[in-house]
């Protein structure tokens, strides 16, 4: 390009001719006139395109390239046995030619990709109560003095960017219900579209396009809300970039300067109060003000959530014999009129709901253990058992419902049955609590314990007196020890003779 630079300078600033500049270059000069001719002021060489015995297999190799792109690297066919192929399709040409095409092939798919695929992207613009972007994300905290991971549910309004992170132990539905409900109560309401990724929780089945087989319990909770729900293409992350970047966002933001917590409640409380503190720190960047300041705009466009989905998975579970019912690896106690019968378990983030023949029987605090190193825990409640040691109540003794006593009955069991029957007269004691209220009876049984008469006449004598409104305690009198008659009476049976000379009987 420099010799072009010098041969147009001698030629049209300093009138030098073809001749002359022929002698000092060396070059012809039909070269020289080209040149001058055609006004370039760099040199370009034509690449001559000929035919090649290629040609006829070129559409069908670029089929088979596209096909092994798809494949593992492991499994992928290399060039020479791709040449071999088309050798015996009838190819009698090199394997050279093969390899020039292969590398063309690669280099234009790269070049399509960067420019076309995912190396570009279009900026998005949303309304003002249009939509809201969700995903998960894994993340470690503190709890109880114990490092556990954790799921993290990501919830931003993609107009004002303002967002909400949650932990939960699992990304299971009633815990993505759960996320939800409070993202709508924090963020002040619902916008129309939801935007997620195809999670599991959501869609059963990827259809063609946009086509999604949606999950019924999902779709109820996007109906009870009153949101389209709209999933991205699979692995397309960046159709909800906002929302992918908050996850990486939340990390620098919040996990990393994460103090210790006792509970999850607490860290959700936490969260909650510093992304809201976030919102008046980060500037929105495409609009004047903070992430606050833009969200106030979009509240009045978002509808309010009205009262929170029942966000509940069912399951059906036949109680067993000893009254219990399995559920992720944990079993937890039925009332024992429930035995060997079909049950429906309501599952809820913190709670386990039983439900038979439409009404509520009994409820238990959820147990999540996601370490795996003991066999499951069994959640008792004794009150459960009443009905089964009123005819055995031999199983006081040992029941293991029967460890987790208040202390006023532990107390009375263990001073009962020293005696005879006194697993009985216990029965009988616990058995109040399904007429009365347990803590009365309970207050009847720690006056009694006080008192020192542990028998069920004199509890069943304070708790009457406690649900009439007496005192339970009698007022001592003090009487003394012996009583003296100030005057004696005189032993006169002589009166009676008297008294039988005035009277007149009836005869």
């Amino acid at each position: 390009m420099a010799l072009l630079s010098v041969i147009r300078r001698w030629a049209f600033r300093d009138g030098m001719s073809i001749r002359e500049i022929t002698r000092r270059t060396g070059l012809s000069r039909n070269t020289i006139r080209k040149y001058l001719r055609s006004d370039a002021v760099e040199p370009k060489f034509e690449i001559v395109v000929r035919p090649s015995r290629l040609d006829p297999y070129a559409e069908r190799l670029s089929g088979w390239l596209k096909t092994e792109t798809a494949k593992s690297r492991k499994q992928r066919r290399t060039g020479k046995q791709i040449h071999a192929d088309l050798v015996a399709l009838g190819y009698d040409g090199s394997y050279s030619r093969v390899a020039a095409f292969i590398r063309a092939w690669r280099a234009n798919r790269q070049i399509q990709e960067q420019t076309t695929g995912r190396g570009t992207f279009v900026p998005l613009v949303f309304m003002p109560g249009e939509a809201f972007q969700f995903d998960w994300s894994e993340d470690w905290a503190v709890l109880g003095g114990e490092r556990v991971k954790l799921q993290a549910a990501h919830t931003k309004l993609s107009h004002s960017r303002a967002f909400i992170v949650r932990a939960y132990p699992l990304q299971t539905h009633e815990m993505l219900f759960d996320a939800h409900q409070h993202a709508f109560r924090v963020l002040g309401g619902v916008p129309q579209r939801g935007i997620y990724d195809n999670m599991k929780t959501a869609v059963d089945r990827i259809g063609t396009g946009k086509a999604r087989q949606v999950n019924a319990r999902f779709a109820a909770m996007a109906s009870h809300y009153l949101f389209e729900p709209e999933f991205c293409n699979p692995a397309s992350g960046w159709e909800k970039g906002q929302v992918e970047k908050n996850v990486q966002d939340a990390r620098r933001r919040l996990w990393q300067r994460l103090p210790a917590f006792p509970h999850l409640d607490a860290l959700n409380a936490w969260l909650e109060e510093q992304c809201i503190a976030e919102w008046a720190q980060i500037p929105h960047g495409n609009l004047p003000g903070t992430v606050a300041d833009i969200w106030a705009q979009e509240v009045p466009d978002l509808m309010k959530p009205g009262r929170p989905f029942d966000g509940f998975v069912e399951h059906t579970k036949r109680v067993s014999p000893t009254c219990l019912v399995h559920f992720d690896r944990n079993r937890y106690s039925v009332p024992a009129s429930f035995a060997n019968r079909p049950v429906s378990l309501r599952i809820y983030p913190d709670r386990i709901v039983v439900v038979a023949e439409g009404q509520r029987v009994c409820e238990h605090a959820r147990v999540i253990d996601r370490t795996h190193r003991s066999p499951g825990r069994t959640i008792y409640d004794w009150r459960h058992y009443l009905a089964v040691v009123q005819r055995k109540p031999g199983a006081m003794r040992n029941g293991a419902p029967f460890t987790e006593l208040p202390d006023a009955f532990r107390q009375l069991r263990q001073q009962l049955l020293r005696r005879t029957g006194g697993d009985r007269e216990m029965v009988d004691i616990l058995a109040l609590v399904l007429q009365h209220d347990e803590q009365a009876v309970l207050c009847a049984v720690e006056l009694a314990l006080e008192a020192g008469v542990a028998t069920k006449t004199h509890i069943l004598n304070i708790l009457h007196r406690l649900v009439d409104g007496k005192t339970a305690s009698v007022t001592p009198i003090d009487a003394p020890q012996a009583l003296v008659l100030r005057r004696e009476p005189q032993a006169d049976v002589g009166r009676y003779d008297t008294l039988m000379k005035e009277v007149r009987h009836a005869s």
